[in-house]
């Protein structure tokens, strides 16, 4: 059921003319998906409330509530299509009242670790774009079929939900911007195998897969009152920087059971290092911070080791904002181990962490992105000694239809724990590197590299990824000139 209607949702905003992309598509459809959500939400509390003898306290007023104006209904339940709103009347209510009321409540809630503060910061970084308010009704209608009521209904959406970022991601010119595959996070989650009362925390959250992800890997292990309230209110934070990513990343936190998620808007490359306190730091980072990019010279003043490259300073972030003790795993470009420019950086890492393992991704990973990537995991607190390499070969050229699955992965958790030596996995000693250039290059000592053809289209696909990635880095240059 949900399925059908996801598509009915998304046809009916291809016909609108103030959604051209799916980025648009994912943006408005999660809009009116929140406060479906959030209607559901709350009739489902009220009932459990008056079950229980207690009165309960609505969030939405009556007269912005879902039935009032997005599906109103006759005495009997069925649709009432005579006061529904339609047409210019839609969307001057929609524009001029509903949203309004919607932004206010940022300054009505009590804090920021509240629902009430998230709906205003939602609907604060978020423009209505429906021109045609028969569009917009016709994507009412559909969403109205939706119901989650349900445990399973829950997890149906969050799952077809995650499918529509995906699309969104690979649509885009950067696909690792918005969409991290999840076989990728999971295994990179049951490595760094966290457990209740430690923090997790993404400076770059995206859409919020690995705070997510993590969730889903915690909530079985809640054996209490106390740890689900941990997980809920104590353990996830983030910050991300672009306003659609965020109001993405919050509605998908939402969705997945974190009622009022944590996450700032906010650059986090625009703190001082040296304002990052012991009680700022966090137990766990996950994150996949954006390829390439640029940054100002005033964001760059903010970090020892200064360098216009995006990803650099999200690392240095991370490595201060790792607790002593703590684990990371960070998805970089493969060029990080042995470009010239972040030798120091690599020095830093291995004097200050212990980088024990690097996952060596193939071509492809990230669909549309270009680039290959490797994942860092490491400890704060003591140096490097050795690290574990191992190479991840799924044994096919990956692409939309082929992409990497939990099976991929599962070699590399197994050996992973036990540091196994083998065809696609080595041992490199910290020493036996060159001091000055600190090349960290995955060469497998253990078999020839071997040189694989790739398809024509792939190699497309990567030259126009590569030229958009480019075109960003020219423009971020010239906005610091």
């Amino acid at each position: 059921m949900f399925e059908q209607a996801f598509k009915s949702i998304d046809d009916a905003l291809r016909k609108e003319a103030g959604c051209t992309t799916e980025l648009d598509y994912t943006e408005q459809s999660s809009w009116i998906l929140f406060l479906k959500y959030l209607d559901d939400l709350e009739a489902e509390r009220a009932t459990t409330a008056e079950l229980e003898g207690r009165t309960y306290a609505w969030l939405i007023d009556p007269a912005h509530r879902w039935s009032r104006w997005a599906a109103p209904r006759k005495p009997d339940g069925s649709p009432d299509r005579d006061n529904a709103l339609t047409g210019d009347d839609l969307i001057a209510y929609v524009n001029d009242t509903l949203f309004p009321y919607l932004r206010g409540f940022r300054q009505r809630a009590a804090s920021p670790q509240t629902i009430d503060y998230k709906i205003g910061q939602i609907f604060d970084e978020i423009k209505p774009k429906f021109t045609s308010g028969y569009n917009l009704r016709d994507v009412l209608d559909f969403t109205d079929e939706l119901r989650f009521g349900s445990v399973a209904a829950k997890h149906e959406l969050s799952d077809l939900y995650e499918v529509k970022i995906k699309r969104m991601g690979n649509a885009g010119r950067n696909g690792g911007e918005y969409y991290t595959p999840r076989p990728l996070i999971r295994a990179m989650i049951q490595v760094i195998k966290p457990r209740i009362g430690e923090t997790i925390y993404d400076g770059a959250v995206g859409s919020a897969g690995f705070l997510c992800e993590a969730f889903a890997y915690l909530r079985p292990l809640a054996r209490s009152t106390a740890d689900l309230e941990t997980l809920q209110r104590k353990t996830f934070s983030g910050v991300e920087k672009k306003s659609l990513a965020y109001i993405i990343g919050v509605m998908n936190m939402i969705l997945h059971g974190i009622e009022a998620p944590d996450i700032v808007h906010d650059n986090s490359l625009g703190r001082s290092l040296a304002d990052i306190q012991p009680r700022d730091q966090k137990d766990i980072i996950l994150a996949n911070p954006p390829f390439g990019g640029a940054e100002r010279r005033e964001i760059q003043q903010n970090f020892p080791i200064r360098t216009a490259e995006t990803a650099y300073l999200f690392l240095q972030h991370f490595m201060r904002m790792l607790r002593p003790g703590g684990r990371a795993a960070i998805v970089i470009k493969n060029t990080f181990l042995s470009n010239g420019d972040a030798a120091a950086l690599r020095k830093e890492l291995l004097s200050t962490c212990n980088l024990h393992t690097v996952l060596d991704c193939p071509s492809g990973t990230f669909q549309g992105a270009g680039v290959k990537t490797v994942v860092l995991f490491f400890e704060k607190g003591s140096r490097t000694r050795e690290t574990w390499f191992y190479q991840l070969d799924p044994g096919r050229n990956l692409g939309k239809t082929t992409a990497l699955t939990d099976a991929d992965f599962e070699e590399f958790v197994r050996l992973q724990s036990m540091r196994t030596v083998g065809d696609r996995s080595w041992v490199l000693a910290v020493d036996d590197i060159d001091a000055a250039s600190q090349d960290l290059s995955p060469k497998n000592p253990t078999r020839a590299e071997v040189v694989a053809f790739r398809e024509p289209e792939d190699i497309i696909e990567e030259m126009l990824a590569l030229d958009a990635e480019s075109a960003e880095i020219l423009q971020a240059i010239r906005g610091l000139l």
